[in-house]
């Protein structure tokens, strides 16, 4: 082992800013505090703040070295060569005390930096303290701090830094000057690890740097680490696809090729490709959520304008915006909302390769979508064609059918032990009864017979064709009988219609006036539903019974409901009295009643 290799340090260490001119991305703010030292204007506080990797202690410490520095350069930089900038240098300046308050928060940790504050420099004219990760201070140990920050000794500059600005009370926050530290550009890293790859001798390929500066996240401290990494494991050649290797990152030639799949519909191609992705080892929800950045990407691509949003090489600008121009900007909305779905799906999913592989069959889809009632259908499966069956024949009008009140408790079926009766008669509401409980109440015991009698209907008088608008007025004379059959009608007509058909079977119509009735509903819901209706109802009646005086009129109406109610065997039995056919069948398959 060689002396070199004893000695080696990290890049993160070795490149780390010792002036001003070799911090990283920041130089409109370096510009200030280099102003701020040549004009003696300096304040006892400042905040440094930002995310992580940008130069917080990095400046704070060559801030503390520069304004020690007893023979400045022109351009304001410390010259290296003075006893303070030597001290420094060799870590042993009694000038500068850090303290990190992640492990120091506490109360007595902050009285013995106060402490501390009443010695004066041996060496220079401040005494500089740097206390990082400001935000990790409890709540007794900010109020210790209070008053020594706002007023320490001319001597004493304090410079606070944090990650986490919003965490910081705002007593503290007034006796600052705060600086707010930006995040690192994609070309500022690539130029530094261009700059540290030619210093150690390492051969690096522009688009594998730009792919650790990408993973870097804005933290130059996080690029240097990654570089190393890189570096170490690829034997001083860093190659886009050793960086892809080590650093475990998904290549956009995957993306690349399910655009490709999605485009043209090639659900199995793109099942295919997200299995390579899976035994690679890749986590699904790192997939999920690389596809829909990628979407994001293509997005930004489409328009020459919004180009420059992208922080990649210019090849591979070129790359994305040949692949931008094969999608439309809706199939890019729609996929990156599908993506987003999936994201916040996932952790629920029980099932979490079943939830990404539905949302790529949706993707595929998206381009060919299955044809809906509103024309759409984003992210539904193709039909299967089916073989059009006959139409039915309509069954034969029977006016003289007759009519049975209705049952409020069991709307679909007459109240037991009574007749016909006028419309003015009996119970005129349900009476707080739910109008969507359409089945007969079941006994306690006793066998259950679930019946299919879909097809069965009664049967009622054929409307007939509406007049033309400048035919006569329709008034023929019609029967209670006959506006019933057309009431019941218009409910095995519209049967998606749940709440409306539930309504009308579970209510009576009440005669106002010649030609006018009441509809009694129990709360404002059925109301609105009915209103809603009212026109082609309305039209449907007086069509059905041609007289255009017909009027329909709703109201809320609280009352009782009936007590009555039927067994399964009393159901059974007037339904054979109604449909002759359904006793064929009972008797056909030996059906028992009991």
């Amino acid at each position: 082992m060689t002396m070199e290799d004893q000695h080696y340090i990290v890049s993160a260490r070795k490149y780390r800013p010792s002036t001003f001119a070799t911090v990283i991305g920041q130089r409109p703010l370096t510009a200030a505090l280099k102003h701020a030292i040549a004009t003696d204007r300096l304040a006892h506080a400042y905040l440094f703040t930002g995310s992580r990797g940008v130069g917080k202690t990095s400046c704070a410490r060559i801030f503390a070295k520069t304004i020690n520095c007893q023979h400045r350069t022109p351009d304001g930089e410390a010259c290296n060569e003075c006893e303070s900038c030597q001290q420094f240098n060799r870590g042993n300046s009694l000038n500068i005390v850090e303290l990190d308050a992640a492990s120091h928060n506490g109360v007595e940790d902050i009285k013995a930096l106060c402490e501390q504050v009443q010695v004066p420099p041996t060496t220079g004219k401040y005494r500089v303290f740097i206390i990082d990760e400001v935000h990790m201070l409890s709540s007794a140990a900010f109020n210790a701090f209070l008053k020594t920050l706002e007023e320490p000794p001319e001597y004493v500059i304090f410079i606070l830094a944090t990650t986490e600005k919003h965490k910081i009370i705002p007593t503290i926050l007034s006796r600052c000057q705060i600086y707010d530290f930006s995040r690192i550009t994609i070309q500022d890293m690539i130029d530094h690890l261009s700059y540290v790859a030619e210093q150690e001798g390492i051969s690096a390929d522009k688009g594998a740097l730009n792919l650790i500066a990408r993973k870097a996240d804005g933290a130059m401290r996080d690029a240097l680490s990654i570089f190393d990494q890189v570096a170490a494991s690829s034997m001083g050649n860093i190659t886009y696809q050793s960086a892809i290797d080590n650093l475990n990152v998904l290549d956009s030639a995957y993306y690349s090729r399910l655009i490709e799949a999605f485009l043209t519909g090639n659900v199995p191609s793109a099942l295919l490709i997200y299995k390579e992705i899976r035994d690679k080892g890749f986590d699904s929800q790192f997939f999920i959520n690389g596809l829909g950045l990628y979407m994001r990407d293509l997005m930004v691509a489409m328009n020459p304008a919004t180009l420059p949003l992208l922080e990649m090489a210019d090849e591979i600008k070129a790359q994305m915006a040949q692949v931008a121009q094969k999608c439309s900007p809706q199939f890019l909305y729609r996929a990156m909302d599908l993506c987003n779905e999936a994201d916040l799906n996932y952790r629920a999913a029980t099932s979490k390769q079943f939830l990404v592989e539905l949302t790529l069959v949706k993707l595929c889809q998206l381009c060919s979508p299955s044809p809906g009632i509103d024309g759409g259908g984003e992210g539904q499966l193709k039909p299967i064609a089916a073989t059009p069956q006959p139409a039915m024949a309509p069954a034969p009008a029977n006016p003289a059918a007759p009519i049975t009140p209705v049952n409020p408790a069991n709307p679909a079926f007459p109240a037991k032990g009574q007749g016909a009766q006028g419309l003015t008669g009996g119970q005129g509401a349900s009476g707080g009864q739910n109008p969507t409980a359409t089945a007969p109440r079941r006994p306690a015991s006793g066998p259950h017979i679930s019946l299919s009698i879909k097809g069965i209907k009664p049967q009622t008088q054929a409307p007939e064709p509406k007049l033309g608008a400048n035919s006569p007025k329709r008034a023929e004379s019609y029967t209670e009988q006959q506006l019933m059959d057309a009431w019941f009608k218009y409910t095995q007509d519209h049967p998606t219609e749940k709440i409306l058909v539930n309504t009308m079977l579970s209510v009576k119509l009440q005669k106002i006036a010649d030609d006018q009735y009441l509809v009694p509903v129990d709360d404002n819901i059925q109301v609105e539903t009915f209103n809603e209706a009212m026109p082609n109802l309305r039209q449907f009646m007086r069509d059905a019974l041609k007289n255009d005086n017909i009027d329909l009129q709703v109201r809320v109406i609280q009352g009782e409901s009936s007590p009555i109610t039927w067994t399964q065997a009393e159901v059974l039995q007037h339904m054979m009295e109604q449909r002759p056919a359904l006793r064929d069948f009972l008797q056909a398959f030996n059906f028992s009643l009991q």
